[in-house]
């Protein structure tokens, strides 16, 4: 009986400690199929288990996870110890079993199905809610685990419901896992990540991401954001924008520019849970910020004090007036288009996820911005302080209108 060399990323630890659910979901390339596959066939290896591996439709075993699990098993070299029927595949060593079923329009069968150990629930995001309830009392072994894996489809469906009314549950194991867990990851995948993210930034965070759909009319910068290489012309004029970041709210300096009407982005800094005196440091990430004039978050005019007359930044508070945020989203808009560097990660999800609000009744796109992924926004907004300059009457919103538009 030969050693397994697994080398499973760290990431996927937590599926060899014994639990009642085991869900790993997120976008494209995170590896979450290879993780369990070979986790399964160590297990496998090592005690005799029945393993039922399921999709909501499997017309045919081509659409089952076996051709994965035969590649794995070839992969960690013990094919010698494994046989790949047309329906099963087994382990000589200790008689563990692999089966493969779909779970539509095959209820008999997986109602018939017994003594099962663990259940694999590949492409989770397509299951259906009858299908779920089914499966969950179905696997009712002692010690008996199910496992789900799949990228996230709808808010609303049944899986990624299921998947957050188990969080926290501590007979539960939930991972949202990403490209960057995955030490397999590919050069050629990674090129086609960054296709994804210059050609079409508006699908990014689904494909890519593991973020759910969004209803993209109500995007705010939908079909203006760009987020590809360029190079910062020299002598262009800076500009510095900072926003201060509360309990879990990051602190955040953005430094961009204008040039032929758009709008550059070219360096960040974000960070959680900084103190006062680590501020200086996370604005000296970005180049510059002690020499040019920073505009800040007027909300907290002591901490502009401290970096202005201890450490020398230059900085003073951006100008407020009612309805300034919105004049602020209308200027952003108005510029041909908004272009974001690839290092600059954070400050592209926010303009890909910044929104309007979506009444959750009719589906009607609100007059009201959600107060969410804005605050690398909100320090582009400071930055521009003087060039966002229509200080309009603010909408006014009656408290009714505004009930109405919370409601849930």
């Amino acid at each position: 009986m030969s050693e397994v060399q697994l080398d499973n990323p760290a990431a996927f630890a937590s599926l060899f400690e014994p639990r009642r659910y085991k869900i790993f979901y997120g976008g494209r390339g995170s590896g979450k199929s290879w993780a369990m596959a070979r986790a399964l066939i160590a297990l496998a290896y090592t005690s005799r288990l029945r393993i039922l591996c399921c999709r909501e439709y499997q017309n045919s075993m081509q659409d089952s996870v076996k051709k994965l699990l035969a590649d794995q098993i070839d992969a960690l070299g013990l094919s010698a110890w494994f046989k790949v029927q047309d329906t099963t595949i087994t382990c000589a060593i200790t008689g563990s079993e692999f089966l493969f079923k779909g779970l539509a329009r095959n209820i008999d069968g997986i109602k018939s199905t017994e003594s099962i150990d663990i259940c694999w629930v590949e492409e989770a995001q397509t299951i259906s809610k009858v299908s779920l309830g089914i499966l969950t009392p179905t696997i009712r072994a002692t010690g008996s685990e199910l496992w789900f894996s799949y990228n996230p489809d709808l808010e609303t469906a049944p899986m990624h419901a299921f998947m957050r009314s188990l969080q926290g549950d501590p007979g539960a194991i939930v991972r949202k896992v990403g490209w960057k867990d995955n030490p397999w990851f590919s050069a050629e995948m990674n090129a086609d990540r960054l296709r994804t993210l210059a050609r079409d930034p508006d699908a990014y965070d689904h494909i890519w991401g593991g973020e759910c759909l969004k209803i993209s009319e109500a995007v705010i910068f939908r079909n203006r954001l760009e987020v590809v290489d360029f190079e910062t012309p020299a002598g262009v004029r800076f500009h510095f924008g900072a926003d201060w970041g509360f309990a879990q709210d990051p602190t955040v300096l953005i430094r961009c520019f204008v040039l032929d009407e758009v709008l550059h982005i070219d360096h960040e800094a974000f960070g959680t849970g900084v103190e006062m005196d680590q501020i200086p440091a996370l604005f000296d990430r970005v180049p510059g910020s002690r020499d040019w004039p920073i505009k800040a978050d007027n909300a907290r005019p002591e901490t502009i004090s401290y970096m202005a007359n201890r450490f020398g930044f230059k900085i003073s508070a951006a100008d407020k007036w009612p309805g300034s945020v919105e004049d602020g989203v209308e200027r952003l808009k108005s510029f041909r288009a908004i272009r974001v560097h690839p290092r600059c990660e954070q400050i592209a999800k926010e303009f890909r996820m910044y929104s309007y609000k979506v009444d959750r009744l009719t589906s009607d796109i609100l007059p009201v911005i959600v107060d969410a992924w804005n605050h690398g926004i909100d320090a582009v907004r400071y930055a521009l302080d003087g060039i966002i300059r229509n200080k309009r009457p603010a909408m006014r919103i009656s408290p009714e209108a505004l009930a109405w538009a919370n409601r849930r």
